[in-house]
């Protein structure tokens, strides 16, 4: 998308970055893998046991397709990292970005400055976004974008003279980033291990998660709301004017896609309300599309005071993160002096650019609305028909084109296994060995492919989960 008056010729690159291009395809996967062995640290690994193994190393990409060094293609059940929504490969996003980049490649917005893309995304964002959010503030992923929203949590109480409010509940098992801020407000204990200098004041209540988690003969939604209700015990503990913001995934991403019960998010919501406490969705992985609706609170049917936005906003084809402020939010910040946070990367061009024309993708081509009446659906539905009664498969949850398959030693008992990450290593194995990306948390398994999937591409996914969950079945000695 072009924001100056006259036209820009389309270059193609210098061939000088073409010669360099061959001479890097001339390594071998070999050479490759000992080259990232010795000067690459990957995220959430372990270096050791990874360098002796060797990483897959994934050379191309189309529609909802990736292919390694070695020729294999594999059908890419995670969208990235729940994030490339419209596909790859997608063209108008690199004509975006690269006629952006000879533009205007970068400026700020601090300084009383601003550039056509940004303002263009946030006009964008506000009709997209449910009515109330008509203000963003913009970062480069969900990470700082969690950060954000402890920084305007504060500074909006600030500006109402409750200057008490500072405490945050999250929940145990919830993940919202992983920068110190982001890794404390989630409640992943592994990483809390790693992380002695943890942010003050945000505490943590138990997760919303049934099948693991349930006692007696609790219903579904009997469990849902005495986990919700936690919320307002807590709340009374620390004292309702010391309290700022709760904060939750309206359903846990990486914690397993889990799903609560209906009578889960309207009770959260009633006590925010109550108590008059800011209620924060953290939208990263369930905005733009994921559950058949543009936001995923819009699926479960409650109203946030701020969203934490990424991932599918660019659909991971640039680094980009937002925070979408309701309308009294925003007045606060906006009346009450300086907002003293920002990023040299806010509303950075290319990214806001390539924002645009996602989003316009997202809508123009009606991919939410398909995911909602569509291929979500039969989505859904194939994994039910597929795994039902299966031996380990205990529980399925998701909407949209979002799933978690619950591993299990005894289905109908909930028993999960004992060793179940070891079980959820094992399956991911297969199904990677089998040219399939399904990501373990634990022992669930978790899908989140591209929006752009078409019904034949979700039969592949499912057949190769079925072979990879039947060949974990089978080592365990189950049938």
């Amino acid at each position: 998308m072009s924001y100056r008056t006259e036209e820009v010729a389309y270059v193609q690159p210098a061939q000088p970055a073409a010669n360099a291009q061959a001479a890097q395809q001339q390594r071998t996967t070999a050479e490759y893998r000992a080259l990232d062995a010795a000067h690459h640290i990957h995220p959430f690994s372990d270096m050791g046991a990874l360098n002796r193994t060797g990483s897959r190393v994934i050379v191309k990409a189309q529609g909802v397709y990736l292919w390694d060094s070695d020729g294999n293609k594999v059908i890419d059940g995670m969208a990235g990292l729940w994030c490339v929504n419209v596909g790859y490969g997608r063209k108008e996003l690199a004509d975006a970005a690269y006629k952006q980049m000879l533009e205007l490649p970068f400026y700020n917005t601090f300084f009383k400055t601003t550039h056509p893309p940004v303002i263009e995304l946030s006009a964008l964002l506000a009709e997209l976004a449910p009515e109330p959010f008509n203000h963003f503030f913009y970062c480069n992923s969900g990470s700082e974008g969690n950060d954000t929203v402890l920084r305007i949590v504060h500074h909006y109480w600030a500006t109402q003279g409750k200057h008490s409010k500072k405490f945050v509940i999250s929940r145990k098992n919830g993940y919202h980033g992983s920068t110190i801020a982001g890794g404390t407000l989630g409640g992943m204990g592994y990483m809390h291990e790693q992380m002695p200098s943890k942010v003050e004041n945000i505490v943590h209540i138990d997760q919303p998660y049934f099948f693991g988690e349930a006692e007696g003969n609790l219903t579904p939604e009997e469990f849902a709301l005495a986990r919700a209700q936690q919320l307002e015990a807590k709340i009374l503990e620390i004292g309702a004017d010391n309290v700022a913001a709760f904060i939750g995934e309206p359903f846990q991403g990486a914690g397993g896609v889990i799903f609560p019960a209906s009578t889960y998010w309207p009770e959260i919501q009633r006590i925010c309300r109550k108590y008059d406490i800011l209620l924060v969705a953290d939208e990263v992985i369930g905005g733009f599309g994921r559950t058949g609706e543009w936001f995923a609170h819009q699926h479960f049917g409650f109203e946030p005071d701020l969203i934490t936005m990424a991932k599918g906003l660019t659909s991971g084809y640039v680094p980009m993160g937002a925070v979408g402020l309701h309308d009294r939010v925003a007045k606060a910040i906006i009346e009450n002096g300086d907002f003293n946070h920002g990023l040299t990367y806010s509303g950075h061009p290319v990214a806001a650019a390539v924002a645009v024309a996602n989003l316009k993708l997202l809508r123009d081509e009606k991919i939410v609305e398909r995911v909602k009446t569509d291929t979500g659906p039969y989505f859904q539905q194939k994994l039910r028909d597929t795994f039902a009664n299966h031996p380990i498969i205990g529980e399925i949850s998701g909407a949209g084109l979002v799933a978690g398959l619950q591993l299990a030693e005894d289905p109908k008992a909930r028993k999960r296994f004992a060793n179940g990450g070891d079980v959820g290593t094992i399956c991911r194995d297969f199904c990677f060995n089998g040219n399939l990306i399904m990501r373990a948390t634990g022992d669930r398994m978790l899908l989140s492919p591209p929006l752009v999937i078409n019904k034949l591409e979700i039969d592949e996914i499912v057949s190769k989960a079925k072979k990879a969950i039947d060949a974990t079945a089978q080592q365990l000695g189950i049938s």
